[in-house]
C-alpha cells in the first residue's frame, strides 16, 4: 500500500488573513493525523502573497507541537538560500523536540522572484548543491573525533534527508546518495516518468535506504460530486493563472467556468501543471489514483489541495484517503 501525504503552503485565501492560514494548517494537520496521513509538509517560499510558509522551520515546530504522531517536515527547505550548518541546527532542534518525527526535504531553486533571491543572497553562479548535501548528511551525522565545526543541537540527529525536484537532475544525485526522492509533479510533471526511472536505475544502497523510494506530488480536488470537485478545482486553475502572471496567488472563490479568464496559451500552461491532477467525486478519484499508481509504483502520495473553503479542503483530503483504503481492500 502507497503511503500518503500533504503538502501545505499555508495558503491565504482571498479577504482572509495570515492569521487564518496559519490557524487552517494546524487543523489540517491535526485533521490529517486523524485520516492516517503520514506526513504533513510544509515549503519555502519568499515574496508570494498567498503563502504563509516562508518560515518554514518556525511552522513545521508549530504543526508538530500541536500533533502527536503524524510526521512533519519540509517539502522543503531551498537549500542553496542557506547556510548548512544553520538548516541543520534547526532541523536538529526539531527533531530532538519531536523525536522520531521530523523530515529535511532539500530542493536547489531559490523558491522566490529574483528581488528576493538578491535579498536571501541566493548566488546561482556560486550554488554547489551537491557539495551543500553532503555538507548538511556530515553535519546531521554522529561527529568526528576532532571535528571542530559541530552542528549542536544536530549533529547526531541523522533527521532524514530527501531530495526534491522537478526535473532529473535532483533523481540522478538522490540515486548517487542513496536517500529518498520526491518528484514536484504537483507543479511540474513533464519529467515525472523520466525522473522516477533514472532515480531507480541509478539508486545506490547507503546508510540511508537500501532501496529506491519515492514520491510524487498530486494536485488533489475531491467533493461528493465529479462536477461539485471541477468546480471547486477553479480556485486552483485560478491561481495558477495568477502565478504565470506574476500576481499575488491568494486563493481566489470558485467560478462555473474558466472562459474568458485566460488566453488559449495561459489555458495550455495552467493545464500543463495539472496534468496528474486527481479531480472528481469519490469513484473518480478512486480511479484516477489507482491509474497514477499503477503508472507510477511510488512509494507515496504528496497530495496538494488549493480549495478555497476550508471545510472544503478538509473534505477534500477525507476523500483521498477514503479512496486509498477502498483500493487496499479490494
Amino acid at each position: 500500500m502507497a503511503r500518503y501525504s500533504i503538502l501545505d503552503l499555508a495558503p491565504v485565501r482571498e479577504g482572509g488573513t495570515v492569521a487564518e492560514a496559519l490557524r487552517n494548517t494546524v487543523d489540517l494537520a491535526r485533521h490529517a493525523e486523524r485520516l492516517g496521513y503520514h506526513r504533513f509538509w510544509l515549503a519555502e517560499h519568499h515574496n508570494m502573497p498567498g503563502i504563509a510558509s516562508a518560515a518554514t522551520s518556525v511552522l513545521i515546530g508549530h504543526v508538530a507541537g500541536a500533533t502527536s504522531t503524524i510526521r512533519a517536515g519540509a517539502g522543503g527547505i531551498m537549500l542553496p538560500n542557506h547556510s548548512a550548518l544553520v538548516i541543520a541546527e534547526h532541523f536538529g532542534t526539531l527533531e530532538t523536540l519531536y523525536p522520531g518525527r521530523i523530515d529535511l526535504g532539500v530542493g536547489r531553486a531559490p523558491g522566490s522572484d529574483g528581488i528576493a533571491s538578491r535579498a536571501l543572497r541566493y548566488n546561482a553562479a556560486e550554488e554547489d548543491f551537491p557539495r551543500q548535501v553532503a555538507e548538511l548528511l556530515a553535519y546531521l551525522a554522529p561527529a568526528r573525533a576532532g571535528q571542530r565545526l559541530v552542528a549542536f543541537p544536530g549533529e547526531g540527529t541523522n533527521v532524514p534527508v530527501w531530495l526534491l525536484g522537478s526535473t532529473t537532475y535532483s533523481a540522478e544525485l538522490a540515486a548517487a546518495l542513496g536517500l529518498p526522492f520526491a518528484f514536484a509533479s504537483h507543479f511540474a510533471p513533464a519529467l515525472l516518468d523520466e525522473a522516477l526511472a533514472i532515480y531507480r536505475e541509478g539508486f545506490t544502497p547507503s546508510p540511508y535506504l537500501d532501496r529506491p523510494y519515492a514520491m510524487a506530488g498530486v494536485p488533489l480536488v475531491a467533493a461528493e460530486t465529479d462536477a461539485d470537485a471541477q468546480r471547486l478545482a477553479t480556485s486552483a486553475l485560478q491561481r495558477g493563472l495568477r502565478l504565470i502572471r506574476g500576481e499575488p496567488i491568494f486563493v481566489p472563490p470558485p467560478v462555473d467556468r474558466m472562459d474568458g479568464l485566460w488566453s488559449d496559451a495561459e489555458r495550455f500552461r495552467v493545464q500543463s501543471r495539472m496534468e496528474v491532477a486527481v479531480i472528481g467525486g469519490p469513484e473518480t478519484v478512486r480511479q484516477q489514483l489507482d491509474a497514477f499508481l499503477r503508472r507510477t509504483r511510488v512509494d507515496e502520495l504528496m497530495f496538494v489541495s488549493d480549495v478555497y473553503e476550508h471545510a472544503f479542503r478538509l473534505r477534500s483530503f477525507e476523500l483521498a484517503a477514503e479512496a486509498i483504503l477502498a483500493r487496499v481492500s479490494k
